[in-house]
């Protein structure tokens, strides 16, 4: 059939809409109409050609309605409301314990540009074929994505504003109650307050976490940190992150989430940590140089990365819908909608700071 799509050709370049062939699903496949979709920073990534070959249609973070499903596909149907998620194989050693966001192919199926059977589904009008992102691709008018990357969701909570709840959301959220767990007398600190920080941030307060410190630079966002759950609020361009977060919990916290990818941010998330205490990095960045001894040994610090919340999407995006029907993940106080025709203007806005999280309305009226 044919769609249109938002297709990278060129590295760092606008993304254009064209119309491009997308293959019927095969027998553990879905095919999805997308109403609307996320937009974030690892979009932006891919755009570059760095981590999936180009042309790529990109996008990642879907949600749209069931057109069609594959022969042996019983966990969705046709006119299902669906959130579209990240790739995994399901069968790794990870996925098997339940731990898909840590599935040992995860950057062959979500970046290296072919379908889960290893083939592509998009092609150009000249047979040329596209990239697929995530294995979902959701800047685009319909989808064809294996059935893990399919979430059914609650008809009853709007389509339009779900998708963020695919990637961002969900690494930030599952970070703090599917992999730290704390406990309510444990300190966190979450180093940069963007989609993904203000999911941290909104997963610790439901955790009943006593301190939930914020930090960014120039005071951005800080305001709305504290409204959505944050305790205590640093601006770091105005003060010493770590001397504040000292004076708040003198023992350091028990765990430091950096959002941010910077080597200079997750050194002071390094050493606001208490004895024991562990660093989370979420963000995509350089390289760091640590004193083993100082830093690390001395105090028995531990430093994780962690992949889209350590999840099971088909378990927790549902949870998170159930949290924001009982006000307690106010995703919408996030989100900006912008229509398809923008999504180059996203890309500016998102560069530079001015929305927390797009959400590109691709069929908007699919959701009614």
């Amino acid at each position: 059939m044919q769609i249109k799509a938002a297709v990278a050709i060129k590295p760092n370049t606008d993304l254009e809409i064209q119309t491009l062939e997308l293959d019927e699903p095969n027998a553990n496949e879905v095919l999805v109409k997308i109403a609307s979709t996320g937009f974030c920073h690892t979009d932006i990534v891919g755009r570059s050609g760095a981590t999936t070959p180009l042309p790529v249609v990109l996008g990642h973070d879907g949600a749209g309605v069931v057109q069609k499903v594959g022969a042996n596909v019983t966990d969705v149907k046709v006119g299902d409301h669906v959130v579209l998620s990240f790739s995994y194989c399901g069968h790794c050693y990870n996925c098997t314990h339940n731990h898909q966001g840590l599935c040992e192919n995860f950057n062959q199926l979500n970046f290296e540009g072919k379908t889960y059977d290893n083939t592509h589904r998009l092609h150009l009008d000249d047979g040329t074929p596209v990239s697929v992102f995530f294995g979902q691709s959701s800047f685009s008018t319909y989808v064809t994505a294996n059935v893990h990357n399919i979430v059914k969701v609650d008809q009853d909570v709007d389509l339009n504003l779900l998708g963020p709840l695919g990637c961002g959301m969900q690494t930030g959220a599952g970070t703090v109650l599917n992999y730290i767990k704390p406990a309510p007398e444990d300190a966190i600190a979450v180093f940069g307050v963007g989609a993904v920080g203000f999911a941290a941030i909104m997963a610790a307060k439901i955790a009943g976490v006593k301190h939930i410190i914020a930090i960014n630079r120039n005071g951005n966002h800080l305001d709305l940190a504290k409204e959505l759950g944050a305790t205590e609020t640093i601006n770091n361009t105005a003060e010493d992150p770590v001397k504040a977060i000292k004076e708040i919990v003198p023992r350091g916290v028990t765990y430091a989430i950096d959002t941010t990818g910077n080597t200079g941010v997750i050194k002071s998330a390094i050493d606001s940590l208490a004895t024991a205490g562990e660093c989370v990095l979420l963000g995509v960045g350089g390289d760091i140089t640590l004193n083993l001894m100082d830093d690390i040994l001395s105090e028995s610090k531990k430093i994780s990365g962690v992949v889209e919340g350590d999840s099971n999407p088909q378990e927790f995006i549902p949870q998170l819908v159930k949290y924001y029907k009982q006000g307690k993940f106010p995703l919408d106080k996030l989100v900006k909608y912008y229509d398809f025709a923008d999504i180059n203007q996203v890309i500016a806005d998102s560069t530079n700071g001015k929305v927390i999280k797009p959400i590109i309305k691709i069929d908007p009226e699919l959701a009614k």
